[in-house]
């Protein structure tokens, strides 16, 4: 398998997944603070701060929800009541980016980070938009300063979004051991695990994919995807029982798959 094609097969299930996760967790959390900075309790936070964080909030669900334009314009009312609230310019960016408008999402996340440089939610979300832009370096410069916050809880995402980027830059060693660093940080996540895994196999170190797909696998966030992994990973260690009842589930589960039909066809490398 050459690297674009493999490249092209690790995005392929998780791309969208991916995207929804760092969204969800960019613009859904509590409203992030520059670390040097005091903390602000409820009880002193100012009325224009609340009144921003609440429409922030209102904009937030409706972005969840599809509901782009009404999202826009509560950020335009979070805004209006505290221009200086980067969390609204992070949700702001998300929502140019998923709208494809590449100019005005930079220019909300550089905003944000004007406010906040050392917010690592801001650094995460623009680092991600560094990588779909295939700005991969600068990407990953900001995910490291993200995950050099001290304060920072979303590591395991940041690291995930990191190994994905640095796969696209050819950097399989280094993909390895971000993907790695995160899948340790959050064992359950289907994401982390598939990448893992597919990276694992790509470079040959089948024991250590087996034991990530399979996991991933007995559980119930297993898709086509997941098991055409297992079954190209059993297959090369020479396991046909194993391979045999993964195929059975393809097949039972995923009838119309493109899997499935590559199985038949015995297409065991696309």
């Amino acid at each position: 398998m050459t690297h674009a094609s493999h490249t092209r097969s690790l995005s392929r299930w998780l791309v969208l997944s991916l995207c929804l996760v760092l969204v969800a967790c960019g613009a859904t959390g509590p409203a992030a603070v520059d670390p040097s900075a005091a903390p602000v309790t409820e009880f002193d936070e100012p009325e224009q701060r609340k009144r921003a964080r609440l429409r922030m909030e209102l904009a937030s669900g409706y972005f969840e929800q599809g509901r782009t334009d009404i999202a826009l314009d509560e950020i335009k009312q979070a805004l209006a009541a505290d221009a200086t609230y980067s969390p609204a310019y992070v949700l702001r960016g998300l929502i140019f980016m998923q709208m494809n408008n590449a100019r005005l999402a930079e220019d909300s996340f550089q905003r944000a980070l004007q406010l906040t440089p050392r917010d690592p939610d801001a650094l995460h979300n623009y680092g991600w938009f560094q990588c779909q832009q295939g700005r991969h370096a600068q990407a990953v410069d900001l995910f490291n300063r993200a995950l050099a916050s001290p304060v920072y809880g979303g590591q395991a995402r940041t690291y995930l979004a990191k190994g994905v980027c640095q796969v696209r830059m050819g950097q399989l060693s280094e993909a390895e051991g971000s993907l790695n660093r995160s899948y340790e940080l959050d064992p359950a996540n289907p994401i982390a695990a598939f990448n893992l895994a597919q990276l694992l196999f790509q470079r040959g170190e089948d024991a250590r994919a087996q034991f990530v797909i399979r996991r991933l696998n007995n559980s119930e966030l297993a898709n086509a995807e997941t098991l055409w992994l297992g079954i190209k990973v059993e297959r090369r260690m020479g396991n046909t029982v194993v391979v045999e009842q993964l195929a059975q589930q393809l097949g039972r589960r995923f009838p119309e798959s493109r899997q499935w039909v590559s199985y038949q066809r015995g297409a065991f490398h696309e």
